[in-house]
C-alpha cells in the first residue's frame, strides 16, 4: 500500500510510521557519539550502559526485576526480536496461539520455523478474546501464545480480565508467551498497559519485545530490545549473536542518555491521545464509522455505508481515486478475513490529517 500510495501520489495513512521527525537532541546526541568514534561493534547484547537503562525503567514502571547482564537484549528491531525469541524455542510441529487480526510477522516466522500457526480471530468492533474458546484451542504440543497489546491494528488493549485469564490458562503448563509491546507507551482513555512483567506468573515464561523506534519516532533506525528471565535470554541470545551479532553502536550510546528524560516516553500517551482524538474528530465528517482505538497509532473503520467492497479493493480504490492510502485488515488475517474494516495510522502531523480527511469526506 505505501508503494500505491507512492505510485498514486497519494496521503500515506497505511504504514505505521511518523511523518514527522524524531528529537533534534537526539540526533544531536548520536552525531555526537559518531563524531567521537564510536562507530564499530558493540557488545552482542547490546551496551551495558543500555542495558541498564532498560532494566531500571522495566523495573521502575512494572515491580520487576531484569537483571540487564542476563535478562536484556538489544535487537535490530521490534521484528527481529520477534523472529529471534520464535526461533529460539519453536521447533517442526511445536503448535503457536495467535490472535488476530495480528502483526504480519507472526504466522509465517512460525511456518518457516517448521511450527504450527493456530490463530484465533477477534471481530470487530471490540475485537475482545473468549478466552473459554483459547482454552479448547490448547493442546499437548501448545509451545506457545503470541500476545501483543496495545494491538496492530486494532487498538485494542489487553484488562485485567484478559490477564487473568492467561494466567489460569498457563498455570501448571510448560506454553511459553512472546508478548509484543512496542505500543506500550500509546496506551488512551485512563487505561493501563498490563505488561508481562508485572506478574510473576507471566514474568517467568514470557519473552517481552519492544521498540525504540516507536518510542522516540525513529522507526527508520531498526532498533529495540528483548527482556526476559534468564533462562530464556540465553537461548535467545544463541539466535541472536548469528542473525546480527549486534546493532548500531552510536544509537545505542545516544539512546542511553536520551533515556535519562522519562517525560520523552510517559508522555507518549497523551501526545498520541491527542493526535487520536484530532483525527476522530475530522473522520466525523466522512461516512466512515470509527471502531474503538484504547491504544496503538492506528485507528480502524468500517466502511459499510459506502460500499459492500472487497477491503482488498475499497482500500486500492480509496488511493487510486481518493488519493489517500489505508491497509485492508483482512491483511492481518491468515485466512484473508474480511469484515469491511481499514486501518488509518494517525501518527502524522495536523496538516497531513486534515488533508487526508478533506478527501475522505468526498468518498
Amino acid at each position: 500500500m505505501s508503494k500505491l500510495a507512492h505510485d498514486a501520489g497519494a496521503i500515506n495513512l497505511s504504514q505505521g510510521y511518523p511523518d514527522y521527525d524524531c528529537s533534534p537532541e537526539l540526533v544531536k546526541l548520536v552525531n555526537d557519539y559518531m563524531r567521537r568514534g564510536n562507530n564499530q561493534y558493540a557488545p552482542m547484547a547490546g551496551l551495558p550502559v543500555l542495558r541498564e537503562r532498560i532494566a531500571a525503567k522495566v523495573n521502575e514502571l512494572h515491580g520487576a526485576d531484569y537483571h540487564p547482564d542476563t535478562d536484556v537484549t538489544v535487537t535490530a528491531g521490534g521484528t527481529q526480536g520477534l523472529f529471534t525469541a520464535l526461533a529460539a524455542v519453536i521447533r517442526p510441529n511445536d503448535e503457536v496461539i495467535i490472535f488476530e487480526p495480528a502483526y504480519d510477522s507472526y504466522a509465517p516466522t512460525v511456518k518457516l520455523l517448521g511450527g504450527l500457526v493456530k490463530a484465533y480471530e477477534m471481530s470487530p468492533p471490540i475485537y475482545k478474546i473468549d478466552w473459554s474458546i483459547v482454552k479448547r484451542m490448547i493442546s499437548s504440543n501448545t509451545k506457545m501464545i503470541i500476545l501483543n497489546s496495545p494491538n496492530n491494528p486494532s487498538g485494542a488493549v489487553l484488562d485485567r480480565e484478559d490477564i487473568n485469564e492467561l494466567i489460569a490458562i498457563t498455570k501448571n503448563t510448560d506454553i511459553l508467551i512472546l508478548s509484543d509491546e512496542v505500543y506500550e507507551h500509546l496506551v488512551y482513555d485512563g487505561r493501563e498497559h498490563l505488561s508481562m512483567a508485572r506478574f510473576p506468573e507471566l514474568r517467568e515464561r514470557s519473552f517481552i519485545n519492544a521498540s525504540f523506534g516507536k518510542l522516540y519516532h525513529v522507526t527508520g533506525w531498526k532498533i529495540g530490545y528483548c527482556i526476559a528471565p534468564s533462562w530464556m535470554m540465553s537461548e535467545f541470545r544463541k539466535v541472536h549473536q548469528y542473525v546480527v551479532f549486534s546493532t548500531n553502536t552510536a544509537i545505542q550510546y545516544a539512546l542511553a542518555d536520551f533515556m535519562a528524560d522519562k517525560d520523552q516516553y510517559l508522555g507518549l500517551n497523551a501526545y498520541f491521545q491527542q493526535k487520536r482524538d484530532f483525527f476522530s474528530q475530522l473522520m466525523r465528517g466522512t461516512r466512515f464509522d470509527l471502531l474503538p482505538c484504547h491504544g496503538s497509532y492506528f485507528q480502524c473503520a468500517t466502511y459499510k455505508k459506502i460500499t459492500d467492497e472487497k477491503d482488498t479493493d475499497f482500500a486500492k480504490r480509496l488511493t487510486i481515486d481518493f488519493g489517500v492510502a489505508a491497509i485492508p485488515v483482512s491483511a492481518f488475517y491468515t485466512k484473508g478475513t474480511d469484515n469491511g474494516v481499514v486501518r488509518f495510522c494517525f501518527a502524522k502531523k495536523e496538516e497531513t490529517l486534515e488533508k487526508a480527511v478533506e478527501n475522505l469526506v468526498k468518498v
